[in-house]
C-alpha cells in the first residue's frame, strides 16, 4: 500500500505596492494567514507610478511586520509582471485582495475575472477589512503625513517614524 501523499502548502498572494503599509494592509494579511497556510506579501516594483518608499523600504516595512505578527506564516517578495506568473511560479492557488467599498469591489471583480483567464488554477478571495479601517489608504496616508498631519492610527510605529523621515 502506498502511503498518502501529505497535501501541498496552501499558499496565497497578497499584492500591491505598499506605499506605505497600512493597518489595513496588516488586518488583510493576518486573516489570511489565518486561512492559508503560507502568504506571500508581493511587493509590486511599480515601474509604472513614482512611489514615496523604495522597493527595499517597501519590503521592509512588510517584512516587519510579518516577523511580529505572523512570524513563518506571512513573507515579504518583491515582484513586477503579471500577478498571475508570480503565483505559477510560486505554487500559489489563490490571490488575496481587500476591498474597502464599491469603486475598490467593482475594480478587484474585474481584476479576478481577467486573472482567471489568466491561471484558472488560482482563486481571488476578497477580504473587507475591519470597519475601522475601511477609510484608510496609502494615499490618504502618504498625503496626511506629507502636510504634517498624524497618521498614528493608520499605520504602525515603525512606518510612523519611516514617514517622519521622508
Amino acid at each position: 500500500m502506498n502511503p498518502v501523499p501529505a497535501p501541498s502548502p496552501r499558499i496565497a498572494v497578497y499584492s500591491g505596492t505598499f506605499d506605505p503599509l497600512t493597518l489595513g494592509h496588516e488586518d488583510v494579511a493576518v486573516r489570511a494567514a489565518a486561512l492559508f497556510d503560507r502568504v506571500i506579501v508581493a511587493v509590486a516594483r511599480a515601474h509604472h507610478k513614482t512611489t514615496r518608499f523604495t522597493l527595499d523600504e517597501r519590503l521592509a516595512m512588510v517584512q516587519a511586520f510579518a516577523d511580529a505578527h505572523a512570524p513563518g506564516r506571512v513573507q515579504a517578495m518583491p515582484f513586477e509582471g503579471l500577478i498571475m506568473n508570480f503565483c505559477r511560479e510560486h505554487g500559489a492557488c489563490a490571490v488575496v485582495r481587500g476591498v474597502r467599498n464599491l469603486n475598490d469591489f467593482d475594480y478587484e471583480s474585474q481584476m479576478a475575472a481577467m486573472n482567471r483567464k489568466l491561471n484558472p488554477a488560482v482563486e481571488t478571495v476578497l477580504l473587507l477589512p475591519q470597519a475601522n479601517l475601511q477609510c484608510i489608504s496609502s494615499t490618504l496616508v502618504r498625503e496626511i503625513a506629507q502636510l504634517g498631519g498624524d497618521v498614528r492610527g493608520m499605520v504602525n510605529a515603525d512606518v510612523v517614524q519611516r514617514l517622519a523621515r521622508v
